[in-house]
């Protein structure tokens, strides 16, 4: 009798705590009916991604869609964009073992014809930046939430520097287009 009564307390009890965590999640959604629509075949719009009128306001905020206003220059007819063939892994050591691993993808902003020139200098290209990398990683600036603006702010400015120090003038930005963190 016990061996039946213990599994289907147990199916119970979870699945009480998951009604219990289904309604204190779900009572943060917005009642706005524009919301409830958003990105149906009803409302579809130009299809360019975004299914508001011009002007709307869609319920994120005037940013749109969660992300804050971001001024860019954009890249003029000048500008190319050269991927680094291999991505950077980056171990994440404390206590004298390796805790996790980042891995970053890298894409240079350089002027047009200038691609060449950095594949020449890939290697110590790559050596620069995992420099930085590694610096930034000792200093704690992948634990946490590394992600943030702050965080990745001297990374960035890093990795520029490591760039110019290597290409000179031929290199306008360098954007970290993949990163992720695997926890061991």
């Amino acid at each position: 009798m016990m061996r039946l009564v213990l599994p289907l307390l147990l199916v119970l009890l979870g699945l009480a705590g998951g009604v219990g965590a289904g309604l204190t999640l779900g009572a943060s959604s917005s009642p706005d009916p524009a919301a409830e629509h958003h990105g149906s075949a009803e409302t579809e719009g130009s299809g360019d991604g975004d299914d508001h009128a011009e002007g709307e306001d869609d319920g994120h905020g005037a940013a749109g869609h969660g992300t804050s206003i971001i001024r860019v220059t954009p890249a003029g007819a000048d500008t190319e964009y050269v991927r680094l063939n291999n991505q950077f892994i980056v171990p994440i050591i404390r206590h004298g073992m390796v805790r996790s691993l980042v891995v970053m993808a890298l894409t240079l902003e350089v002027p047009t014809g200038d691609n060449d020139l950095v594949f020449q200098h890939e290697p110590r290209l790559r050596d620069s930046f995992l420099q930085v990398m590694f610096a930034h990683a000792n200093a704690g600036g992948f634990d946490g939430s590394f992600t943030e603006a702050a965080a990745m702010a001297p990374l960035r400015i890093g990795l520029r520097e490591a760039a110019a120090q290597v290409l000179g003038n031929s290199v306008y930005d360098v954007l970290i287009v993949d990163i992720t963190r695997q926890d061991a």
